[in-house]
């Protein structure tokens, strides 16, 4: 138990050791420049869409009432000959 003890505290010192030396070897760099050449893009330029949703809104609709029937209408239309 205590050898392990001894190595866990051994690995932990270590590894201690190793991130603190790295931590002040670290160099300081200038940002990185990329440099891109000249693109040409052809095309459209797409409008946008804008979309507006209303709400319901009741409205009463009443029902009419015929005051004529139509049914001799069709009657009619069904017994020509089509051409």
């Amino acid at each position: 138990m205590a050898r392990t003890m001894t190595m866990w505290f051994v690995a932990l010192a270590v590894t201690f050791a190793m991130t603190s030396g790295a931590a002040g070897q670290k160099k300081r760099r200038g940002p990185k420049v990329i440099t891109l050449e000249e693109i040409k893009i052809e095309g459209r330029v797409q409008k946008p869409n804008a979309f507006y949703i209303l709400n319901r809104s009741n409205i009463g609709y009443e029902v009419m009432e015929l005051r004529t029937s139509f049914i001799h209408k069709v009657f009619e239309s069904v017994q020509k000959s089509p051409f």
